[in-house]
């Protein structure tokens, strides 16, 4: 280090040696994120061309050299010479920054692709890459290392360690073989270069098959085929093969995205607008000029509302996700709140809201929406395209909002009345929660024994001030509440009793939820909230424990209540703290001979008991008949359920995962939901597996 600083010690970063040094600017990392991010760029230079109208099938293969593969059939790689730098089309496009077809020269209307570094900077990252194109008849080819064309001594298969003979007088673009007439496409093949990325870094299958559903959505008509074969010797994992194809379009998506019951169809906003835009614009001298061009943008829209609360927005520039949004996706978002919350207004009465306003929470609670735009040349904020910054997107969305909402609005048509009507019904149910959340958050507080409490009377609460220790048992009926109540340690475990089964919660509002009693009470126990204002770090207590009957009547109740912490106490299932306690089903008196006191034994299920049976009989062991059959909690002394159940020493419980939550939601939502045609069939089918001896059980 030296205080010395001038001329010599700058540094010029030549061509590609600036993507090397710096690759986080071109890619965001240079971890997994980084190494998806460089693929990428490849698959949407082929998802271009297929917009563009020029190919109908995309393949990529990850092979099991670590390498992976691109393959499209659009025109091709440009072969011939490009006049200012002598250089084929290929070479410019792989190892030039800033060069490619896409700035506004008449091959592409919209496009992903804008900087023409996408190949460059891949290239530029790759041990090794290999272009192949078929064109004109012929099938060109050319190699690079680390971003410079030259030609590998392969033997055999190809390598990236292979000798690399750099081209030293001039490039060469190599005729390798010839092609039907007509055929065209490009073939990219590629290893990342292991200097660069960390050696954990890996190709997300995962991330690759969400991106071409997407993709295959978005692009009607293209195919998309996906290729893993990094597990093709390993017998757990195999080869791994998906195909997407998909001639709907949007509206698919979002129907494909929604998760909840429908309150409204998929509608459907389109629409055009025009800006003027001030560009440098490249002229024949080479010289750059300052000029005035009209632009088109193109508005398409896909959205609905389900009966949900989670918001799914998905939005796209040119088949590009953006994910952090940008101006395309505040125009619609302001207003979509800004035309909802008039109609709301007119229609005041009848909605009883008062001078309660809408927000942009309560609009887009349980909607689901997909939103494209295709702009020429749009401007993201950096390279990665993750935000749209073209200003003038903005007020054309918003102009195609509020005409496809008016035209809703205003339809004479008793679907679209009806649809309509639930709609703001159910953003108003929403603004009703949101108040009543807040309410509820702003006057619940954990009070000790000193102070005066607001929790509802039938709560047996504990004295225990710290939460994690503490345990909430909800247990069904005021039977199993004064058994529980002698069974439990009152230092750390409270007690709430539930009256029969609470209200359907899969397909009742957010507004019928919190006006039932039960589902109030227990929100107000728990003391966190609910929805999207759910605060666990508010929950009173750290377990939450479903205490039923080992019967049908039980399980329904169980499934109830789970339900319920599903859809609006979610983090509670995803922190691990909701739990279903395991009661015993039978009780076995094993009769011991002589002054020896008799034992007593507990199983869970008939097929327990018939092996406990058995293993008694090998034994020449008696037991008391009958059998205990426990047909509710209420039937067991104190003792026993608090040996069996409550008592941390001896009990068993089993913690409900987030994968059972979202199986049973599913389930929950065929068996007890607003749809009744699958219920039927679900019915029919299971009928002939039906026990009748084992209804009762």
């Amino acid at each position: 280090m030296t205080t010395e600083y001038s001329a010599h010690h700058l540094q010029v970063l030549e061509g590609l040696e600036a993507v090397r040094k710096r690759p986080g600017m071109y890619i965001g990392s240079n971890g997994s994120p980084g190494l998806m991010h460089c693929l990428w760029e490849i698959i949407d230079n082929s998802v271009d061309e297929a917009v563009a109208g020029h190919g109908e099938r995309i393949a990529v293969i990850l092979r099991a050299d670590g390498s992976v593969e691109v393959r499209d059939d659009g025109r091709g790689v440009p072969v011939d010479v490009e006049p200012r730098t002598g250089l084929t089309g290929v070479e410019v496009v792989y190892t030039k920054l800033h060069a490619g077809g896409k700035f506004g020269g008449g091959s592409y209307a919209a496009s992903g692709g804008l900087h023409g570094v996408g190949a460059s900077v891949v290239n530029a990252l790759s041990e090794r890459l290999d272009v192949e194109v078929d064109r004109g008849g012929k099938t060109y080819a050319m190699s690079f290392r680390r971003g410079e064309p030259g030609n590998f001594a392969d033997q055999g298969e190809k390598r990236p360690d292979a000798v690399f003979s750099p081209f030293i007088s001039g490039s060469e673009l190599r005729v390798i073989g010839k092609t039907r007439k007509g055929v065209t496409g490009t073939r990219v093949r590629y290893w990342a270069d292991r200097q660069i990325f960390t050696p954990e870094a890996a190709f997300q299958y995962d991330d690759l098959v969400t991106r071409a559903r997407q993709t295959a959505f978005l692009v009607p008509g293209l195919e998309i085929v996906l290729r893993d074969e990094r597990g093709i010797d390993d017998p757990d994992v195999g080869l791994r093969e998906t195909s997407y194809r998909f001639d709907g379009g949007i509206s698919e998506f979002a129907n494909f995205l929604a998760t909840d019951a429908p309150v409204t169809d998929t509608w459907r906003l389109q629409g055009t607008g025009t800006f003027a835009e001030t560009v440098p614009t490249l002229q024949p001298d080479g010289s750059m000029q300052s000029t005035e061009v009209q632009r088109e943008c193109r508005v398409d829209i896909a959205l609905r509302w389900g009966t949900g609360y989670d918001s799914i927005t998905r939005s796209f520039v040119n088949i590009i996700s953006t994910p952090k949004g940008g101006t395309h996706q505040q125009g619609f978002e302001q207003e979509l709140t800004k035309q909802l919350r008039a109609e709301v207004e007119k229609n005041a009465r009848r909605l009883k809201v008062g001078n309660d306003k809408l927000e942009k929470d309560d609009v887009l609670a349980g909607m689901t929406a997909v939103l494209t735009v295709e702009v020429p040349e749009p401007q993201f904020e950096g390279q990665t395209k993750e935000v749209l910054g073209t200003p003038a997107v903005r007020a054309i969305v918003a102009k195609v909002v509020r005409e496809g909402l008016k035209e809703r609005f205003t339809s004479t048509k008793r679907d679209d009345k009806n649809q309509v009507s639930m709609l703001l019904d159910k953003v108003v149910s929403e603004m009703k929660a949101r108040l009543s959340a807040r309410q509820h958050k702003e006057t619940q507080r954990r009070k000790n024994a000193l102070e005066t409490s607001s929790l509802p009377a039938k709560l047996v609460d504990c004295r225990a001030h710290d939460i994690s220790n503490s345990e909430l048992f909800i247990v069904e009926g005021d039977s199993a509440l004064g058994t529980a109540r002698k069974a439990r340690d009152s230092e750390y475990q409270a007690l709430f009793p539930i009256r029969g089964k609470i209200l359907n919660t899969q397909k009742a509002s957010i507004g019928d939820m919190l006006s039932n009693a039960e589902c109030a009470a227990l929100i107000q126990v728990v003391g966190a909230g609910s929805g999207r204002t759910f605060d666990i770090d508010a929950a009173r207590y750290g377990k939450i424990i479903v205490l039923s009957d080992a019967d049908v009547d039980g399980a329904h109740i169980r499934t109830l209540l789970l339900t319920l912490f599903y859809r609006y106490m979610r983090p509670l299932i995803e922190h691990g703290r909701v739990y279903a306690a395991v009661p015993p089903l039978h009780r076995v008196i094993v009769q011991n001979p002589g002054s020896k006191p008799n034992e007593t034994l507990y199983t869970y299920s008939d097929r327990e008991l018939n092996q406990l049976l058995a293993k008694l009989r090998r034994q020449n062991k008696k037991w008391q008949e009958p059998i205990q059959r426990y047909k509710g909690l209420g039937e067991m002394d104190a003792d026993q359920l608090a040996d069996t159940t409550m008592s941390r020493d001896g009990r068993l419980l089993r913690r409900v995962r987030m994968a059972d939550a979202e199986a049973a939601g599913h389930v929950f939502e065929m068996l007890m939901g607003s749809e009744v045609a699958p219920r039927r069939e679900f019915i029919v089918a299971g009928a002939a597996n039906l026990d009748k001896d084992a209804i009762d059980a």
